[in-house]
């Protein structure tokens, strides 16, 4: 068997481990975890086994804090919109699989937003937007602001399964 050395140490052997999930709408996903036992690099996916297929538009509506634990799995081809927050993630070239649960997904936006305020400069009248955004944010993780969580996948792939059924809407895409 050949061993995989570390890409980041070059001196690190790479162990794998592989783990099936097996999740609550009888859907199942691979888990797979390469870390290297040298140094620090760790790098992980997740490949769908069975997944919802259709393309369509997936929303969630969350109102409190409840709601954060819904768990989302995103498809490398889709966009993800909060419009009451005016935040949107398009799909790219090497977008990834992941699979992650509302509050995840407000980290993600959270530090993509901080990094493009920092990049600003300071005296800017649009750091004052940021500012109101990443207020709003810190209000979401304590369910002190409601929003609107859309999924738009052309390919098919992505879903959501929301703590409350009743707060979940999918509209099938024609293709």
């Amino acid at each position: 068997m050949n061993t995989l050395r570390c890409p980041k140490c070059k001196e690190g052997i790479i162990e794998i481990s592989k783990t099936i999930y097996n999740l609550p709408d009888n859907d199942k996903m691979l888990l797979i975890k390469l870390e290297c036992n040298k140094c620090d690099f760790i790098n992980k996916d997740i490949i769908p086994i069975t997944t919802r297929t259709e393309p369509g538009i997936s929303q969630l509506k969350i109102t409190n804090e409840k709601d954060l634990i819904s768990k989302v799995y995103r498809s490398p081809t889709a966009k993800i919109e909060i419009p009451e927050l005016e935040l949107e993630a398009e799909p790219g070239p090497a977008a990834p699989f992941y699979f992650t649960n509302i509050e995840g997904i407000l980290n993600r936006f959270e530090k993509a937003v901080i990094s493009y305020k920092n990049a600003l400069v300071a005296d800017q009248l649009e750091t004052k937007d940021i500012d109101v955004i990443l207020e709003n944010i810190k209000k979401a993780y304590d369910g002190n602001f409601s929003f609107t969580l859309k999924i738009i996948d052309q390919s098919g792939g992505s879903y959501i399964i929301p703590e409350d059924k009743s707060k979940y809407s999918f509209i099938k895409l024609h293709s």
